[in-house]
């Protein structure tokens, strides 16, 4: 018996001894009917009792460069995999430019401007048309990943990129968590793959940043139960789940990316969302510490 029900016991007990045995189960049940009804958790909006005051910052007071964006996307995609170089575009340049200067945003960074094609017209609407105010990053072209040349064609993608204006590279959780041997079926590709490995160094060598993003919260890794602090997301959003089936676990995405790292010691790795394991800083500070330039 643990405290609540022997102080439960307890006062009916006392209640028993002052009013009669009548009047107390009486008292009881309407208690009991007083109980609020069960929730459900989408209808919970709680309204928050902090009293605290409210500052509104409706302007930096220093320019600053808005680093992560997307302002374009793959109009074809399939299991969130490009497989064609069109683009659309979330916003024009004339609808983001008053943005920016009221913010005092100096310029975005779009990190998903694509490749060939679509590479090209983004750049021309939004770098070339708006200089210092926009910077595209290119992406990998995986449709073409079954070509037996792939890692040269992807290594010269960069090439033309660069040439073209981009200013690095952009990897989505696509490598890893969606991308597979026959780019849609099969298993999936991993991180660490060598077929990759020439596109990192040619980032390197023309000093282009890699943008990199290989996960997702670690609860999306986790059953989604009552125990998932992430449960209403992924009870709205099943598809967000990578636990089970033939999905790698938070720490063995990690562990590639790793590998992957340290087989490029000339090449820069931005690791997106706190390392891709806020959950775990000393984690973070020890990746920081062991890939440091």
């Amino acid at each position: 018996m643990n405290r609540r029900q022997l102080l439960h016991g307890t006062g009916i007990g006392l209640l028993s001894g002052v009013a009669g045995g009548s009047g107390a189960m009486a008292s009881l049940t309407s208690h009991e009917q007083a109980k609020p009804r069960g929730l459900n958790l989408p209808d919970y909006q709680p309204t928050s009792m902090l009293y605290a005051r409210e500052t509104r910052v409706g302007q930096a007071r220093y320019p600053v460069i808005d680093f992560h964006t997307h302002i374009t996307r793959s109009k074809t995609s399939i299991n969130g995999i490009a497989l064609a170089a069109e683009r659309d575009f979330h916003a024009t340049p004339n609808e983001l430019i008053p943005v920016l200067d009221r913010k005092n945003i100096r310029s975005m960074v779009n990190l998903t401007g694509g490749f060939g094609s679509g590479l090209t017209e983004t750049l021309e609407k939004y770098d070339k048309s708006y200089p210092d105010r926009f910077y595209t990053f290119t992406e990998p072209c995986y449709s073409r990943l079954l070509e037996s040349d792939y890692p040269r064609i992807q290594a010269q993608a960069i090439q033309q990129a660069r040439r073209d204006g981009a200013r690095g590279l952009k990897i989505l959780k696509t490598l890893g968590l969606y991308l597979r041997d026959n780019i849609t079926s099969g298993k999936l590709v991993k991180i660490d793959d060598p077929r990759f490995d020439p596109m990192w160094d040619t980032c390197g060598q023309l000093n282009m940043p890699v943008a990199i993003h290989i996960s997702d919260p670690i609860a999306f890794f986790t059953p989604t139960d009552r125990f998932n602090e992430r449960y209403e997301e992924l009870d709205n959003h099943p598809d967000w789940s990578f636990y089970g089936r033939d999905f790698p676990t938070n720490a063995e995405l990690i562990e590639a990316r790793n590998r992957m790292i340290a087989r490029h010691p000339n090449t820069r790795f931005i690791v997106l969302h706190v390392g891709n394991f806020a959950e775990n800083l000393e984690n973070v500070s020890q990746n920081l510490d062991r890939f440091q330039t």
